[in-house]
Order: structure tokens, then sequence, then C-alpha cells
């Protein structure tokens, strides 16, 4: 039974890598001084790839994402950073998604806590790349400057992250009461 788990957890979390870099192309660019930021989906599939998963799920979704940032030429030499970030929202996810007791099923609110902790996880690592990588190292500009232009992101990441937040939730549920259904378990 172990190896058929192991099969179907390597299909899924290809699956869901698959899911992450399609989600990341429909997206509204806005820029900004410093560059762009982006309303976009991506961050609902990135969630519940840890939800569904539990810690392996962080893969999914750094990797996913990082395969969408090589399509973009501008966003190409980022992509291990977007690999690390990502990956780092999907892992914090699904670390709240692990049970001690494997036949308790999930339920909303832990589901709720694993994307808000995935989606703070990720705004964290996204400024602090924003203020030191994007607007001081490569921007040159001083901590007071780069700083003062973080405030134009907060709209985008605050709709990005309530729309995961909202959004992944009843998705992990609905898919886990139809995977249940079919006798098919995940993590």
């Amino acid at each position: 039974m172990k190896r058929h788990s192991n099969t179907l957890t390597l299909a899924v979390l290809g699956m869901m890598t698959a899911l992450v870099f399609a989600v990341n192309y429909p997206r509204i660019i806005i820029p900004l001084p410093t560059g762009q930021t982006a309303f976009t989906l991506a961050n609902i599939m990135c969630v519940l790839s840890g939800l569904l998963l539990g810690p392996i799920g962080g893969l999914a979704a750094g990797l996913g994402s990082a395969l969408y940032d090589l399509t973009i030429p501008a966003y190409a030499p980022e992509c291990w950073i977007t690999f690390l970030t990502k990956g780092a929202m999907g892992l914090a996810a699904g670390l709240v998604m692990l049970r001690p007791d494997r036949r308790e099923s999930p339920v909303y609110s832990r589901c709720l806590t694993g994307a808000v902790v995935g989606c703070v996880v990720y705004y964290a690592l996204y400024f602090s790349k924003s203020l030191f990588y994007d607007n001081m190292l490569v921007g040159g500009l001083t901590m007071g400057a780069a700083a003062a232009l973080l405030p134009l992101k907060i709209p985008a990441s605050l709709f990005n992250a309530a729309v995961a937040i909202a959004a992944a939730p009843p998705l992990c549920l609905a898919l886990r009461y139809a995977l249940r259904r079919a006798h098919v378990k995940l993590a």
C-alpha cells in the first residue's frame, strides 16, 4: 500500500506543479516606480498545494512558480527567489495541515489557518525581497527610500492574499471530500 501512496503523492505533486504554473498566466500587471506588481490567482494554488499534500506541497508551489518565471525573460533571473518564497508559502500551509492522528479529516478552521500562515510567510518574504533585493540591491536606493516604496505593493498583495485565504480552504475540503468518496487518500 505504501508504494501506491508514494505514486499517488508524486502524481498529485506533478499535477499541482502544473496547475501552479498554469494559473500564473492570467494576471493584471500594475506598474510601479521601481518595477511592477500584479493581481494573480496563483497564490490559491500555492496554498492549496500545501493544504492537500502537506509540507511536500511547497515543492509544487515553488517549482510551478519558478517554471513560470523561466518563461518570462524579465522574471527568469529571479526564478530561484520565486522558488524559495512560493515554496515557503506551500510548505508553511502544509505544516499546519500535519495531524498527529492521520485518520482525522481536516476541518475548515485548520485549512483556513494553513492558508493564513502560508500567506503571512510568503508576504514576509516577498516584502523582504522587495525591500532588500529589488529596491536596495538592484535599484540602488537607500533604506529609507526603499522602505517608502513598499506601501505601493500593499493593495495587490492584500488582494492576492485575501483571495487565496478565501478560496483555498473550501477548495481543499471539496477536493478532499471527493477524493475520500473515490477511496483515494492523500497526506
